[in-house]
Parts: structure tokens; sequence; C-alpha cells
């Protein structure tokens, strides 16, 4: 399969001040696939060092941090003469020997060579909340998501209907939109986890994909019990278990008291970051505020949490291929939340973008997502079908004097005065589309 961060590499490896760099990402996500495949691709050599329970590493990296002794170290465990212009070095898993980590800083000042190396770890988030030593400022960051749609759209044989989608064509689109939706009803059940689409792309086995999922998820929950903290493992397990619930819910913020009755924040603040940091989940903050930088207007107490994929959602929720092939059922199953995490991965996977949620202090209007881009803020209301009522989206932009607000649903691309409505199969095209709409409202 194809990823679109594979360019991002390659646009890292030739920017002549590159330092470093470290992907992060939840387990399964394809981090190892994609260092090797672009070591592969674009490298003559690639050494590749696995951290996991590697105690020939744990001695290697306790020494000094002597860089041309650490490479003499690294090529005898892999194996390869590792040269500064021709070889690719991953540190796979690195977290596991946080000196490995910290030896970065000196690979990014050394003077003599500028050596490619690539670092990830499934838990790097939680190995620097636990104190570890890290090179700020000496590394480069990139976060690997599920496939995205498109992604999904190149893995599945519908390159065609991608490249309508990245010429945002669509008048061309329109017309074909009963094979986006059918495809985008499949990827509500499949999602983006890489061994999931393989199976389903493999010969359409939707039985397979199922299973492959629960793999998927047992492992998870199996790495709470042996990396996390004994006593905050029930409370992961609460929280995980309760984020189906959660977004089922009318106003999807997330309420302790549902996982737990009389639970407060503090009894479950460790569990929700352990989360987080592992990238197993996606905590989006509330603004009170369209004004920028959103940031400044965060209230931190307030949040919605979200799956790392959508396909892993369905799976925890049981979601069965008939509820998958019958009409636009899938779209509203559990008050759109299989929607709204769709959106939710999309933005996160396809535009870089962490978004928040609006919702009025003393009413019920809510924005679903709200985002930063160019200076502007853009809100984004997701509806699950053809619906094209945004009362809470006008009175935001209204409110807060923007020149736009955005809504994604199952209806066509059209525009009306100050709103535009983007098609949930084209909203990897939204900063294209507000781009187009700061020009005309200006």
């Amino acid at each position: 399969m194809e990823r679109f961060a594979m360019q991002k590499l390659l646009d890292w490896k030739e920017d002549p001040c590159r330092i470093p760099l470290i992907i992060r990402g939840a387990r399964q996500v394809g981090k190892t696939w994609l260092m090797k495949e672009f070591g592969k691709r674009h490298f003559d050599k690639c050494a590749y060092i696995n951290f996991d329970h590697n105690k020939r590493m744990e001695q290697l990296f306790s020494g000094s941090f002597d860089v041309e002794r650490i490479l003499r170290g690294l090529a005898v465990e892999s194996d390869v003469e590792i040269g500064a212009e021709d070889t690719l070095i991953i540190l796979d898993e690195i977290q596991e020997v946080p000196s490995a980590l910290q030896s970065l800083k000196y690979f990014c000042e050394d003077e003599r060579h500028s050596y490619y190396i690539i670092a990830a770890g499934s838990l790097l988030g939680i190995a620097m909340h636990q104190g570890t030593s890290f090179p700020v400022g000496k590394v480069d960051h990139m976060d690997l998501y599920p496939l995205s749609f498109s992604e999904f759209l190149a893995a599945t044989g519908n390159g065609r209907l991608l490249q309508l989608l990245q010429e945002q064509d669509f008048e061309m689109m329109t017309a074909f939109k009963d094979r986006y939706i059918d495809l985008l009803k499949t990827y509500y059940y499949v999602g983006g986890m890489p061994a999931a689409v393989n199976a389903y792309a493999a010969n359409g086995n939707l039985k397979n994909v199922r299973r492959i999922q629960r793999r998927l998820l047992s492992d998870y929950e199996q790495d709470f019990s042996k990396h996390a903290p004994a006593s905050v493992v029930p409370r992961i397990h609460m929280v995980w278990d309760g984020i189906p619930s959660q977004l089922a819910k009318e106003n999807k913020k997330f309420i302790y008291s549902v996982l737990r009755e009389g639970a407060r924040a503090k009894d479950f603040e460790l569990a929700i970051q352990w989360l987080s940091d592992c990238g197993l989940c996606h905590k989006v903050g509330r603004v009170t505020k369209g004004g920028i930088p959103l940031r400044a207007y965060r209230d931190i107490p307030a949040f919605k949490l979200y799956l790392v994929d959508v396909g892993l959602l369905a799976a925890m929720t049981d979601l069965d291929a008939r509820t998958l092939l019958s009409g636009n059922a899938i779209f509203t199953e559990f008050k759109g939340a299989l929607t709204e995490q769709y959106v939710c991965q999309q933005l996160l996977a396809e535009l870089d973008r962490m978004p928040y949620y609006w919702s009025a202090g003393a009413s019920t209007g809510e924005v679903d997502f709200v985002l930063q881009h160019s200076g502007q803020v853009i809100p984004l209301e997701v509806k699950a079908e053809e619906n094209l009522n945004a009362k809470s989206l006008k009175s935001f932009v209204d409110t807060y004097q923007l020149r736009y607000g955005v809504r994604t649903s199952m209806s066509d691309y059209r525009r009306q005065e100050k709103l535009v409505n983007l098609p949930l199969y084209a909203i990897s095209r939204l900063l294209e589309v507000c781009d187009s709409m700061a020009v005309t409202t200006t």
C-alpha cells in the first residue's frame, strides 16, 4: 500500500538542514513498515535496529555518547556498514532504551557528518512523561495515523476516484457520489489500520477484517497491563471501554460519571493521559470563543475523547456487516458518533490539524469542530446524513464575525453566501475549499 507520509520522509531526506526524525504513533499504524520501505526505496543501505528487549543496545548506550563509538555498535548489531551519505539508520522502539533517545542530540550536533536517522516508538509519549531525558530542539517529529480515507481509496484500487478528490472536481464527484458513499461506508467498517485494510484489499472479506480488529483491540488491552502502572490499569480499561458510550451521547463532552457514579476528573486524569500519550485516543478540547489564537480560549476541563480509528470504534460496538449494507444506517448509528470519529481522524491524518470544539455556555448550541488556518477560525459542523440545517454554525459565524463556516454532510458540494457544504467523502479538501472561500468572502 502507499502511505502519503512517504513524501514527508522524502522531503526530510532532501532538507539540507535535516536533523534526526522521530515518528510517533499508536502500535500497528505502520511505523516500522514505513521506515523500512523508505529505506528500501531511497537508500542504498538500511541499518535497522529494534530496541525492544535488546540488552546489547542497553549496554551500548550506557557508555559514552561518542558518535563514532555508537555507530560502530549499530553497524555490528545491524550487520550493515553504515555510511553517512548512503545509509538510513532506523532505531525502532527507541523508548525502550532512554539513553538512546538522549543520544540523538549528539548526532544532531555532530559537525563531521549528517547521518540519516529515523527513530520510532509506540510508547514515546509515555516515556517522555516518565522523565526520560528528551533532546529538545535536536529532533524533528512526524505523527503517523491509520490510513486516511484518501489512502484507503488508493489501497483498494480506486485511484481514479482519489484523483477526482485531489483535483477538487466537485461536478464529476457528484456524478459518482454513490460510489464514494459506498466506499465511505466500507471505510467506516474497515477503518485505516494497515492490517485491516490489507485484509480487505486482498479479497473483500469483512469477517477477516473484524477478526483482525478484535485481535488489535485485545493486543492494546494487553499493553495496558504490560506497560501502564498497575494502580492506573483498571481506570485505563474503564476509560477505553467507555469511549463508545461517551460518543453515543447527544452531547459528546466527556462525562466522568458515565464511567462510574460519583467519579471526578482527578480519578481518571492519568488514565486519559496514558491513552492519549500512546496514541490510542485523541483529546479534543473545548474553546469558549471563536478567536485567534484558539488555544488562548481553551476551556481545559472540558473535552471530547475520540478513538484512534473509526474501524476499531465500529468493532468495539459490534457493528456488523449487515448494518454496513443497509441504506445509510451506518451514518446515523450512535447519533453520528462514527461520522464525528471519521471527521476527527481525517483532520489529523490528512490535514495535520488538531481541532477543538465549541459549545455555548448557556444554551444547547455547539459546533462539532473548530480549527485554525491561515489566520482564520474555521467552524466545522458535522451532519451524518443529508442534513443542511446549520443553526449553531450560522450563529457561531455571526457572533464572532467570521468570513465563512463549513458544514460536512452527505449532501453535495454547494456554497450558500457565508456557508459551504463539503461532502463527507471530500473532507480531505477542507483547507483548499477554505482558501477559496476566504478569497471570495473578503
